[in-house]
């Protein structure tokens, strides 16, 4: 530790509350995101960091500085996770649950599953402290946003849950196996065998498994957003199926109901959606989970009510490979944007 560190972390020993805020203020993004990874979902993660901060404070006078700071509180944070999903579920995304095939786009999608048991997507701000900085490496910058993928967080959710913490301190933060043994209370041995476990099912269970474009730039990707923009906004299908890929899948929590390939999802576009004669205005909405993403405002008595935010990945040409529509006015509000659109056309 640095001159400055220590005498703030005598200050926090000392019951110093702005002292500690100091030391732990720069490592919450971090905190969170490991959180998030862990559990799935941004309200339980930021409890997940409360409670990491809370027996911090209670156990600081007994840290005893031979770990760094930003470790220790990564091991206190896993030990919230793990007890917290002693008593809870794994969560999934539509798409990536155990069914194999997707919907019937002919039939009635599903009653919504309001338990809490679906993937929730998180604010790049929230995960790192701001956006992603466009000016990374595209290395540093693929790494990152492959980090908190819904697709990944989502695969995550298929391990038992030291092995996804055992995989996430180990390749995600960057541990060494002994540092993860000791946190895990269990042995190097045993720690190289969750890890091996846990890269088979990451390996077999992440969907889709060719590689994404992350270039939002790129006049393709362009091109395809405003087509699939204009497809919701003008019940335009023939611009939607040109906005997707042909295995394209379509998510939509709670709703269980999902699609698989682009004839299915624009069927169900045409059969529902336009045959009930909804409009929608679709805005940028600060990006989730590394993606692009739009919020779907909803005509509803005059106005344009927030109704849903997708979370959009590219396939490498430029065409879209998943969209998770996450329903609900709350979806859209977590962001930060407005319940009501100020212009009513």
């Amino acid at each position: 530790m640095q001159p400055l560190e220590n005498s703030t972390l005598d200050a926090a020993r000392a019951g110093s509350n702005e002292a500690f805020t100091t030391l732990v203020l720069a490592h919450e993004p971090l905190l969170r995101a490991h959180c998030y990874r862990m559990l799935g979902s941004r309200a339980d993660a930021d409890d997940a960091l409360q409670e990491t901060l809370v027996r911090a404070w209670r156990h600081l006078p007994s840290f005893e500085a031979r770990a760094s700071l930003r470790s220790w509180l990564l091991s206190i944070a896993t030990r919230v996770c793990l007890d917290a999903l002693a008593s809870r579920k794994a969560r999934s995304i539509p798409s990536f649950a155990r069914a194999e095939r997707g919907s019937n786009p002919h039939e009635p999608p599903a009653p919504p599953v309001l338990d809490p048991v679906w993937i929730e997507p998180c604010a790049d701000a929230a995960l790192f402290d701001g956006p992603i900085d466009e000016r990374e490496s595209p290395e540093a910058s693929m790494s990152r946003r492959e980090s908190v993928a819904l697709a990944f967080v989502a695969a995550l959710h298929w391990l038992p849950a030291t092995q996804r913490a055992a995989l996430l301190l180990h390749d995600v933060v960057g541990w060494q196996a002994s540092e993860v043994a000791e946190v895990l209370e269990t042995s190097v041995p045993a720690v190289n065998s969750a890890l091996q476990r846990a890269r088979a099912t990451i390996d077999e269970q992440s969907r889709p498994k060719r590689a994404r474009s992350r270039d939002v730039t790129d006049p393709r990707a362009i091109a395809t957003i405003e087509r699939y923009v204009r497809a919701w906004e003008s019940g335009d299908a023939d611009a939607l199926a040109a906005a997707l890929c042909e295995d394209a899948t379509l998510s939509m929590p709670p709703v269980s109901t999902w699609f698989d390939g682009r004839a299915d999802i624009v069927a169900f576009y045409e059969g529902f959606l336009l045959a009930l004669g909804m409009r929608f205005r679709l805005v940028p909405a600060p990006s989730c989970n590394g993606a692009l993403t739009l919020a779907a405002y909803r005509l509803q008595d005059g106005a344009w009510i927030a109704d849903a935010l997708h979370v959009i990945e590219l396939d490498q040409d430029g065409t879209i490979a998943t969209v998770v529509v996450f329903m609900g006015e709350h979806a859209v509000r977590a962001t930060g944007l407005a319940r009501v659109l100020n212009a009513v056309e």
